[in-house]
């Protein structure tokens, strides 16, 4: 393998190494995002009332 075969190889390597470790970062380090209760949406519903 001629140099720059291995340059190009390794730089095109290190690339998606790189993107990879961000993107897992960023995924992993995410804060969750505050959902509705969808019960409390439907509180006018009296089918999908609590049974006391």
């Amino acid at each position: 393998m001629n140099t720059e075969a291995l340059i190009t190889m390794l730089l095109t390597q290190g690339i998606v190494v790189f993107f990879a470790v961000y993107f897992f970062y960023k995924v992993l380090t995410i804060k969750p995002k505050q959902e509705p209760d969808s019960f409390s949406e439907n509180d006018d519903e009296v089918e999908r009332q609590p049974k006391e």
